[in-house]
């Protein structure tokens, strides 16, 4: 196996990727869209944290009429941030994109939200429609911005830096599984023992830099502040193929997603998480084999997982009136 030309969500043909991160004092959050191929993309949805945010999530139920969607929003903000959608939709509908009804369409957006209230100063600073609308004009289908950007912008996870990452694969066939994460947990993406990143384990040969954590470094990690109260964390993903999948098929891909960040992240799915995957196929290559659906099962997993530890990678270290983040790589030496 091999990671695709840009090791991210839009080596999956058809997707595209856009962030947009709210700017001026006391702000410290951001929005990423997803958007599908022309047509839209089969999608399924499995939310595991207890303390979730989503938007349009009952749609993507196995029996629900609607069998596309058209994007998947990630944005910070909280419930607040859930706005940011209606910029997408607008821009959607304008482009003619969406379900068609009498006399327009309606775009199919479902969303989820990571806390990040007011880690920039200001707990008002968060995304709204013109947020979304400014994610979906910078999307395109080359390489993706990783770190504090869009949705991570304000993320933070194990009391460091969070962010966004992203990872893909191509399996023996050429079939592509690709994810996209926004890490922003309660539970720690490091090893409490080694300092050690738990995602580097699902890497590709080559894929992540060797680490050594000394005994300061590790004090440090080990001494992060955790954040305090209910619905203050959330990590969030997309995971997706081009082999096609039935709506349930991208529900149990999703599934599989939340096997890859329970290995990145330890604990996760807790009281104070609201974790969530998308599991989406554009469904330009044949259903698979019963082998080939394990295969892309297992991969599934892992790009969640590589994608967690990229996040992390790519996170830098943030100060605000609110607090300082500290980003992995400063910690370590990286």
């Amino acid at each position: 196996m091999r990671p695709g030309p840009h090791n991210a969500l839009t080596d999956v043909p058809g997707l595209r990727v856009g962030h947009a991160s709210l700017e001026g004092p006391g702000a410290l959050s951001g929005t990423t869209v997803v958007l599908a191929p022309d047509g839209g993309a089969v999608a399924g949805a499995d939310v595991r944290g207890a303390a979730p945010g989503t938007r349009e999530t009952d749609l993507l139920h196995p029996g629900a009429t609607v069998q596309r969607v058209h994007a998947v929003v990630l944005t910070g903000g909280s419930a607040f941030g859930l706005a940011a959608v209606d910029g997408v939709m607008i821009r959607l509908e304008d482009a003619g994109v969406g379900f068609p009804v009498r006399g327009t369409v309606v775009p199919i957006v479902p969303a989820a939200v990571v806390f990040d209230l007011g880690r920039g100063g200001d707990v008002r600073a968060r995304p709204d429609a013109a947020t979304g609308a400014a994610a979906y004009d910078a999307a395109g289908d080359g390489p993706v911005s990783q770190g504090v950007v869009g949705a991570g912008t304000g993320a933070q996870a194990g009391g460091l830096k969070g962010g966004v990452g992203t990872a893909s694969v191509v399996l023996d066939g050429g079939a592509v599984v690709a994810a996209l994460a926004v890490v922003n947990a309660a539970g720690s993406p490091f090893d409490m023992a080694t300092g050690l990143l738990h995602g580097v384990r699902a890497g590709l040969p080559g894929e992540f830099p060797p680490v050594e954590v000394g005994q300061a470094a590790l004090e440090e990690l080990r001494e992060a502040p955790r954040p305090p109260g209910l619905g203050t964390a959330t990590t969030l993903a997309v995971v997706a193929t081009d082999v096609t999948l039935d709506k349930a098929g991208c529900g149990r891909l999703a599934t599989m997603g939340h096997d890859g960040l329970a290995r990145a992240i330890s604990p996760a799915h807790t009281a104070t998480d609201g974790d969530a995957v998308f599991g989406l196929s554009t469904a330009t290559r044949p259903a698979p084999d019963l082998p080939g659906l394990v295969a892309l099962h297992a991969a599934a997993a892992d790009v969640v997982s590589r994608a967690i530890a990229h996040g992390m990678l790519a996170a830098q270290t943030v100060t605000t009136p609110a607090g300082t983040w500290r980003g992995y790589r400063d910690v370590v030496g990286m």
